[in-house]
């Protein structure tokens, strides 16, 4: 089918950007000037056009059947409620698939349909296509399954069990890294003042204003989804391998999209989308619930981190060692990637010449996590702050101060054994933020 998707009629403004000032940019056109954002007046005007936004002649609205237990297998699934539905064009489950049913950024370790075993709640079972939203529903209701349940692995400690059930393969071990930066071990022996202590910080989910929504439908051939992602190329390639096909059959374009924060790096319905529409060969439009949305879409990791620094009684850091577990959930996603940024974050904007740091992620039957803002920094910044404001207390000294000793300069070394050759603006930064502080001491605005 080649029909165009259609849009508003008033969908896009002819008229170009203009800066509203000539800045202080060193002749340049965007850094240092005051510009106005490309898509501001569309937006403002509600000209967007977002992933929901999207309607085509002929479209089905697709639907998916997802798992109501954490961990277990399926003993059976009877379709036949659906499949008789009048206005029902699909039911798919795992077997329709022509190509690979696995998936994921960095590691493919999760079906677009189960088919071996459920790894948590919310996973897909089945998808439907129908003539319209209200029999999606209904169909989708008409589904029966029967589960055998296996135990559940719903904490780290669960996990690492060797007695535990397996999320994946033989091990719950999702990745162990390890960095070590000078000899740690020897340099606490010099220090003055030690401090130890463990930190925890939970899962958060990214409740972006906007949920996971797309259409698929071909065009001139070419099977074409235009979804809210924030990786169309990645996208593009796993619908390819899904399907069996070329990649240069496969188009994904990134519609505007109402927030992401890292969550809309996975797969989101592209895959579902493009399977729908390579069996019923129409277009089809799918749109997930706030619920299912939240249900299913990528956390931040949780974490528990335990931490030991040392530094002289002038308040210089000489050594620090920080051991980290993870939940990355069910799937991988982009934990590898947040362990890594965790490890090499995890001493903060402060020259410390000995570290030692191991991350150790698993793998449970809980949410799955991934991106989400900082990639694990956020998560190591409560760490490494705790520890510096421990510190402070310990020697008597200002917390300001001690991190002044201690900051990156132009010529620092931090602990991957990169050297900070230019624009280092940490020491700026705590000097602005003492400037505004006091500004707002002064006016009687703090609370």
């Amino acid at each position: 089918m080649n029909s165009p998707v259609m849009e508003r009629s008033d969908q896009r403004s002819d008229a170009p950007a203009k800066s509203r000032s000539e800045g202080q940019g060193r002749g340049y056109s965007v850094v240092g000037k005051d510009c106005i954002k490309k898509d501001a007046l569309d937006k403002v005007l509600g000209k967007a056009m977002f992933s929901a936004d999207y309607s085509m002649d002929g479209m089905l609205y697709g639907g998916v059947f997802r798992s109501t237990i954490p961990h277990g297998t399926i003993k059976s699934l009877d379709l036949n409620g659906a499949l008789e539905m009048d206005g029902v064009a699909a039911v798919l489950t795992s077997k329709d698939i022509p190509g690979k049913n696995r998936f994921g950024i960095i590691i493919k370790d999760e079906p677009s349909l189960v088919d071996d075993k459920i790894r948590r709640i919310g996973d897909p079972i089945a998808l439907v296509a129908a003539e319209s939203e209200e029999i999606a529903e209904r169909a989708l209701a008409a589904i029966k399954v029967e589960y055998e349940v296996i135990e559940p692995v719903l904490t780290i400690e669960e996990a690492l069990h060797e007695d535990s059930p397996k999320v994946h393969g033989t091990t719950n071990v999702h990745i162990s890294k390890k960095l070590i930066h000078g000899d740690a071990d020897e340099a606490f022996k010099a220090c003055d003042v030690i401090v130890e202590n463990t930190y925890n910080t939970p899962s958060l989910t990214h409740m972006f204003i906007e949920p996971d929504a797309g259409i698929s439908f071909f065009e001139n051939g070419i099977l074409t989804i235009l979804a809210s992602t924030q990786n169309a190329h990645y996208d593009r390639n796993e619908v390819s391998d899904l399907l069996g096909i070329p990649r240069s059959k496969v188009r994904v374009k990134q519609a505007v999209t109402g927030g992401a924060f890292g969550g809309k790096l996975d797969i989101s319905v592209q895959c579902h989308l493009a399977l729908l529409t390579w069996h019923t060969r129409r277009p089809v439009k799918m749109v997930r619930s706030r619920k299912e949305s939240t249900l299913v879409s990528s956390k931040r990791h949780p974490m528990t981190i335990h931490a030991r620094t040392g530094a002289t009684s002038e308040g210089k850091l000489l050594a620090m060692e920080v051991f980290m577990t993870a939940d990355t959930g069910a799937y991988a996603s982009y934990g590898p990637a947040v362990a890594t940024r965790a490890m090499v974050h995890c001493s903060g904007p402060y020259v410390i010449p000995n570290v030692k740091v191991e991350a150790l992620f698993v793998y449970s039957n809980n949410p799955m996590c991934g991106a989400f803002r900082g990639f694990g920094v956020p998560q190591v910044s409560i760490c490494h702050e705790g520890q510096m404001n421990a510190l402070a207390r310990e020697l008597g000294m200002d917390p300001i101060e001690i991190r002044r000793i201690n900051a990156h300069r132009v010529g620092s070394q931090i602990i991957t054994g990169q050297i900070l050759k230019e624009s280092v603006g940490f020491l700026d930064t705590i000097d602005e933020a003492l400037e505004g502080a006091g500004q707002v001491m002064k006016s009687g605005r703090a609370v």
